[in-house]
Order: C-alpha cells, then structure tokens, then sequence
C-alpha cells in the first residue's frame, strides 16, 4: 500500500496525537505500533495506571487514617488489591479503546507491527504474519523510551523490578527499597508506603525531584517523610544480592560511608532512555547526539530529509505533554502552518500527595543565569479552602523579572498543584506578569487564591499572609 503523506511509528500521546492532527488537516496518514492496545507507554504501562493506582492508595489512606479529622467514624478497613488493579486496568482499557476510536474516527489508517525504516520514505512493518512495506512521503518516529537500568541491578520484574513491574505487584512488599528520588519513584514509592510497604528511597542528589526549586523538593521531602517514606540522599546503590529471601543492597555515601540494607523488593527508577533500537536509524544515516537522542532541527526535522522524531526520542523532557505538543507541530509544519514548541514553559508534575508542579525557572537557575528577580511565596495552611478540606501542605512561590515583572517561574507544592499550575503557563505563554495573577479576581474560597496571594507577595501586596 502506497500514498500516505504520514507514516507515524509509535502511539504513544505523540504519535496518535500527531495522526489526529495530520488526519484533521488532511493529510492521509498510517499509524504503526507493534502492540495491538494503542497509547503507548503512558497509557497502558505508566502515565494512568500509575494514577489510578495513586489514586486508590490516596483513597485506602485517608479511609483508614484520614476520615476522623472529618468527624467520621469507619470500621475496619481492607485492602483488596487484586480489586484495585482490576480497576487500573479497567482505566486503561477504557483510554487505550478511546484511542482506537479516535483513529477510526479521524480516518487514520493503523497498522500493527514493528515499524523500521527501509529508507526515509519506505517502512518495513513486521509482525506474526510476516514482513509488509508503505510508502509514505513524510516518517515521524514516535517510538518514546525505556527505563534504564543500572549496572549490577538488572531487571528480574520479580525482586528488582522496573516502573513497569512496580505497577503489577501481586502482593504489597514488606520493605520496598526505590533506586532514583525523581517522579516515578516517589510517585510509586507513595502507593506502596499508602498500602503498607516500609518504602526507602536513595537517590544521588542532595535533593529528591532534581528538577525542581530547592525549597519546594524540600518541602516535598517533608511531607512524604511525615508519612513514613525514609530519605537515603547523596547515596548509591554499591551492589545487591538477590536471594530468594529478599535483596540485600549496599549503600556508599558520597563522603565514604556505606550502609547494608535488607529489603523484599527494589524498584529501580533512575530515568528513562530513547527506544531506537531496530527502528532503522543507522541504515538510512539518521544522526544521534552525544546522549543517544535522535538529533533534530528547530522544526523537529531529523538529519534526513522527510524524518521527524519527537517525544522521548529527542532533547527536553521526558513528558507526554512535551510529546503530545511536539507531535501536533510536525503535522501542522506538514500542512505548511507554523510550528511553534515553546519548552521554557511546558510544566513538570510529581503526583504525589501532596503534590508538587513548576514551569519556568527556578530560583538556584535565576541566580546561575545573572537573572534578577523578585519572589513572592504563599502557604496552603493560609488559604480558607484548604484549610475547608484539611489539607494544609506546601505552599506557592512565584518568580518574576525585576525589570519588568514578567513571570519567570512558578512552584507549587500542595492539593491540586497538578491542575493550579495551568493558570501560570497560560500567563507565561501570552508574555505575562506577575500582576497578571494577582490583579485577576479568583473566586473565594478555591485553592487557586494561594496562587493569587503569591503573585501579589510577590510586590509585597499579599493579603492573608
């Protein structure tokens, strides 16, 4: 079959996001996926499982520990797990067949197998019933990442155990020990600490969530270690041994101590790689960076003509949003409208409870770059509706230019900090100011006034501080 103006590898949220939108701008347009249940990684194997799974522990915590402060009295309260992965699975079920809807809707042509480039404008597709080949004139790889693991921890998914494996335990592990303080494994870490597991977590840095301001990781850090989540920072894994009784794992400190620990389970989640591998890029001279990312230009264009790759196969964050934006620029750029990816602004969330989300800058970055800024912050355990809802945790801060007020940055940690944080990428994306949000009416009481508060903190304006 011949004739396409779009073969799309991969379909994952920027490949099928990049055929819906070629699709609406009519282009004729192949999606090709080895696996039958499209959506890629984040909807069948992270991004909504891991959510619906943080979901439920939320909700077995607060009924076991959290519905006194509410002046309700339960009886005893019992997991059931195989019920709360019957219900994960039943998420993703529903989104992964709204995805195969959406393809027949829009009239994308889809294709399973493994997809590989035979030349920039042929894909070989291969699957149980053999080898086929289309044309097409334009290729987007969109093939996303693998986790990476670590030397002397390799993947059983029994005692050492990827993302993957950490969303299907049959049974809550009595000590759980996660390799790598970044999102995953704090968000995993969570449920498992939620459902009963003794969760410790070592991560290099001196900080967990490396990516985000200091003050707001700290304050994360000491919400998670209020209940019950142990730190091991500026510490690596030396070796384990894996027995049938358990892991047994040495720790080195980055000022020559070491540490044995003992533990039922370790998940290993220290980042994620691009998945190239088998996809064709050596044969038709496709160039990698130096980190093995797919280089592209600034319309996302690989080195050869026709190619293009986004998402976790190219520079910037690991994100499904990232990809999502990158893959509907590729089809617009295809159907000659602009291609506009704006990266300063696309926001980083950590699911836990409570929460934490930042776009832009953070304050260490200001300071690095010879920015001068002013701050403003605000406390949850100051706003009325959190204080409604008894979840008083975290705060915001907000970074603005001293020149000229615009916004710099945005933190949150706190309740809702995955949906408040919108609010600050909309000004950011129109050019906005700190007074932007604070001279912008937010209804009372709501979560958002403590993003209000900040912003008018911010020149020194706040009212309930």
């Amino acid at each position: 079959m011949s004739g396409f103006d779009l073969v799309i590898i991969g379909a994952g949220p920027g490949g099928y996001t990049a055929a819906i939108r070629a699709a609406q701008l009519g282009l004729k347009t192949a999606l090709v996926d080895d696996n039958p249940v499209l959506g890629g990684t984040c909807l069948r194997v992270g991004c909504i499982p891991s959510k619906a799974l943080l979901e439920s522990s939320y909700v077995f915590e607060l009924a076991r520990a959290g519905l006194a402060t509410h002046g309700i009295s339960a009886g005893e309260v019992k997991l059931d797990l195989a019920k709360m992965h019957e219900r994960k699975d039943e998420v993703v079920e529903r989104l992964t067949g709204g995805v195969a809807s959406l393809m027949k809707k829009n009239g994308v042509q889809v294709f399973e197998g493994r997809g590989r480039l035979i030349s920039t404008s042929r894909v070989e597709i291969g699957n149980g019933n053999g080898k086929s080949e289309i044309e097409a004139k334009n290729v987007l790889l969109a093939t996303g990442s693998l986790p990476f693991e670590l030397p002397g921890l390799p993947f059983d998914e029994r005692r050492i155990v990827s993302s993957t494996g950490a969303l299907s335990l049959g049974e809550v592990p009595g000590r759980l020990l996660v390799v790598g303080g970044g999102a995953i494994g704090l968000e995993l870490g969570q449920v498992w600490q939620r459902l009963g597991a003794e969760v410790t977590v070592v991560e290099m840095l001196a900080q967990i969530a490396p990516f985000a301001d200091k003050l707001a990781a700290r304050m994360l850090q000491k919400a998670l270690d209020g209940r019950g989540v142990r730190f091991k920072l500026k510490s690596k894994v030396e070796r384990a041994e894996v027995s049938e009784k358990g892991v047994s794992v040495r720790l080195a400190g980055t000022e020559g101590e070491s540490e044995e620990l003992t533990c039922d389970k370790v998940l290993v989640s220290v980042g994620r790689k691009p998945n190239h591998a088998g996809l064709g890029l050596e044969r038709v001279g496709i160039e990698l960076d130096e980190k093995g990312r797919v280089q592209v230009d600034e319309r996302l264009q690989t080195s050869q003509p026709g190619v293009y790759a986004i998402g976790d196969l190219v520079h910037g964050p690991m994100l499904a949003h990232k990809a999502e934006e990158e893959g509907a620029a590729v089809a617009a750029g295809l159907a000659g409208k602009q291609i506009v990816v704006n990266y300063d602004i696309i926001p980083a969330v950590v699911y836990t409870h409570p929460e934490l989300a930042m776009v832009g800058k953070t304050e260490q970055q200001c300071k690095g770059e010879g920015l001068a800024f002013r701050s403003g912050r605000f406390y949850f355990a100051a706003n009325g509706r959190a204080q409604a809802s008894a979840d008083t945790e975290g705060l915001v801060k907000v970074l603005a230019a001293e020149e000229d007020d615009r916004l710099l940055g945005v933190h949150i940690v706190g309740p809702c900090a995955s949906e408040l944080i919108a609010e600050a990428v909309m000004v950011m994306r129109k050019g906005g100011s700190s007074a932007d949000i604070a001279d912008t009416v937010h209804a009372h009481p709501t979560l958002s006034e403590a993003l209000r508060e900040a912003a008018l903190a911010v020149d020194k304006r706040a009212i309930h501080a």
